[in-house]
């Protein structure tokens, strides 16, 4: 497969040869939807907590006699159907929500996620990323230049140097990832995806 490079002008440079393994893979929806929301599941944090009856600061003694009231049955006040009574499954921050993926599971729904970006034209190619300064207005003029100026762009890197790093905090339509961080989830998100050779070349080295 060939994907074309452009510059930092946003004129296409040459083309680049790229893995059908990686490129070229069917959109297979289920493993993404499954993946997706494991990573999430697994980002998640516990650290809601809810009393159980057994924890409720109220008497256990029964409220009135089992018979002869005219009243429903009651054991105590604590009861989880009781206004002020305990949760019947609280909440506890030792609860995990972890959800197990396998390698080969990830790797293949990342392949079919960038070979879905590649077919919907959302997915560039870039000959490198280089900003002079740590300044966001540079950064700003290079997206403003290549045409992702309104777009929610994810940005693709071999490494982060700092001026990049520090260019991009303040852009708020702009993320900065390493080829190896890159996740599901922000290349799902993306609505433009900006690859420099060198993450492909990464990429290929990992996934393909």
């Amino acid at each position: 497969m060939e994907l074309k490079v452009i510059d930092g002008k946003g004129l296409v440079s040459t083309s680049m040869s790229a893995s059908d393994k990686l490129f070229g893979r069917e959109y297979n929806e289920a493993l993404i939807h499954q993946v997706v929301v494991a990573y999430q599941a697994n980002a998640r944090f516990s650290n809601s907590k809810q009393k159980g009856r057994s924890e409720i600061a109220k008497s256990t003694r029964k409220p009135w006699a089992q018979k002869g009231t005219g009243r429903a049955r009651a054991g105590m006040a604590s009861s989880p159907l009781w206004r002020g009574g305990g949760k019947i499954f609280p909440n506890s921050p030792d609860e995990n929500f972890t959800q197990k993926i396998n390698r080969k599971m990830y790797r293949a729904s990342l392949a079919s996620i960038l070979s879905q970006l590649v077919r919907e034209n959302r997915l560039t190619v870039i000959d490198s990323l280089a900003i002079e300064a740590p300044k966001t207005k540079l950064l700003a003029k290079k997206m403003v230049d290549i045409g992702f100026d309104s777009a929610r762009v994810l940005i693709i890197v071999g490494s982060i140097d700092d001026n990049l790093y520090l260019s991009s905090r303040n852009l708020p339509n702009v993320h900065v990832l390493e080829a190896y961080k890159a996740d599901p989830v922000s290349l799902v998100c993306a609505q433009r995806v900006l690859v420099t050779l060198d993450a492909m070349r990464k990429f290929e080295e990992v996934l393909a």
